[in-house]
C-alpha cells in the first residue's frame, strides 16, 4: 500500500480546481482542462504571491509552464480587453 500526504497548499489549489471546474459538466478537450489549471494555479500563485505553489514559483518552471501557454494559446487578454 501507498500513502499520499499532502500540504494545506495543495489541498486548497485542489479545492480552487474542483470549486472552477465544477460548473463545467464537461469540456470539449485536453486543452481545455490544461488552460483553466495553468489560469487557476496562475491565479493562485498571485493571490497567494508569498505562498506559492512548490515548483510553481520557480522562475525556469514558470518560464516552461508560460512557453507552453503562449505555445498553444498565445498572449493572454487583460481583464480591460475583455
Amino acid at each position: 500500500q501507498y500513502a499520499v500526504y499532502t500540504t494545506n497548499s495543495i489541498e486548497r489549489m485542489n479545492k480552487e480546481l474542483r470549486k472552477r471546474l465544477k460548473p463545467m459538466n464537461s469540456l470539449t478537450n485536453i486543452e481545455s482542462a490544461e488552460k483553466i489549471i495553468y489560469l487557476q494555479a496562475t491565479d493562485y500563485n498571485e493571490k497567494w504571491f508569498g505562498r506559492a505553489i512548490r515548483g510553481f514559483a520557480d522562475p525556469r518552471t514558470k518560464a516552461a509552464f508560460e512557453e507552453m501557454f503562449m505555445a498553444r494559446y498565445g498572449p493572454l487578454r487583460t481583464k480591460e480587453e475583455t
